[in-house]
């Protein structure tokens, strides 16, 4: 296998399209939101603070002159705040939703604004609110996609509907598994659901295998590159590659005509850790039907806000 045989200078133009991205402003979002520019996108950076959004904007516009960018304030771990954003966002077509956004561990337990643990709050909850707000836009905006960021963290646990938010023997790294665990479901039985009503848009799910700042090219203010010296480099060259390699995944899943919907996008290399992106295998619990229902129901009794279609 070679990598990087896949670029987005091979995506067709995307102008004229209006793309989404939570959490935009650093990270595997940035990288995917400059992708998705540099093709000629309007790309919406949803995320929660400004000065941080304001200078990826700049960062995106100097590589991407044909593409646009701005900003929606957007904070996942506040329903109202996403309620607030949703209205903004929902005002204009959305050919794509990059659900991206997310915590990814804290040591301790802690909350969002309505209560829920961080991780499932963030990562699950408020973003299963931002697509129910926003569905009736991407149902009126031919072919539009939404794209759940998964892991490789959901093979190492099961999903535990009776204690979705991690009350019982708190652990960090397994609460943040199953969180994105339940985002996979959430973006699989979404597909499921959009495809039985007949419906043109399509659910997706990406994830950047093992992805790291360190190993991203340099972006002044965004992503520095020389974090690691040669020798680290060299020892995470097998397993590991920047998050703009990781990216890769997510901007195929969202805007590659040869994605269909309910496919599950990552790295192609050896466990899914780093490679060209490609259609790959998700587990088996991810794709579990009865638990997807359940925890669509619970989703929606937690945010007050049902995902009808």
């Amino acid at each position: 296998m070679s990598i990087g045989r896949w670029t987005p200078a091979q995506l067709p133009s995307l102008a004229g399209k209006r793309f989404v991205v939570t959490g935009g402003n650093a990270g595997l979002g940035y990288w995917a939101s400059e992708f998705l520019a540099r093709r000629g996108a309007s790309v919406v950076l949803a995320a929660r603070n400004e000065q941080k959004a304001e200078s990826a904007a700049a960062s995106i516009l100097t590589r991407a002159p044909l593409g646009s960018v701005s900003f929606v304030k957007l904070d996942l771990a506040n329903l109202e705040s996403v309620e607030s954003a949703a209205a903004v966002l929902g005002s204009e077509p959305i050919d794509g939703l990059v659900a991206n956004a997310g915590v990814l561990g804290s040591a301790k337990p802690q909350f969002t604004d309505n209560g829920f643990e961080l991780m499932f709050g963030t990562n699950v909850l408020g973003h299963f609110a931002l697509i129910a707000h926003v569905m009736p836009t991407l149902l009126a905006t031919p072919g539009s996609r939404v794209v759940s960021l998964g892991s490789i963290s959901h093979e190492f646990f099961e999903m535990d509907l009776a204690d979705v938010m991690s009350e019982v023997d708190y652990r960090s790294f397994r609460a943040y598994g199953r969180s994105k665990l339940a985002a996979m479901l959430i973006g699989f039985e979404l597909d499921r659901r959009l495809q039985s009503a007949g419906l043109s848009t399509r659910s997706l799910v990406a994830h950047p295998g093992f992805a790291l700042d360190g190993l991203s090219a340099e972006r002044p203010g965004i992503a520095k590159s020389g974090r690691y010296n040669a020798l680290v480099r060299t020892a995470l060259d097998p397993f590991a590659q920047g998050k703009d390699a990781g990216a890769l995944p997510i901007v195929r899943a969202v805007a590659d005509p040869v994605a269909r919907g309910g496919e599950y996008w990552g790295p192609d290399g050896w466990r899914q850790l780093k490679g060209d992106p490609a259609v790959v295998r998700a587990r088996n619990r991810a794709r579990d039907i009865r638990t997807a229902s359940e925890l669509w129901a619970m989703a929606e009794t937690m945010t007050g806000r049902a995902l009808s279609l």
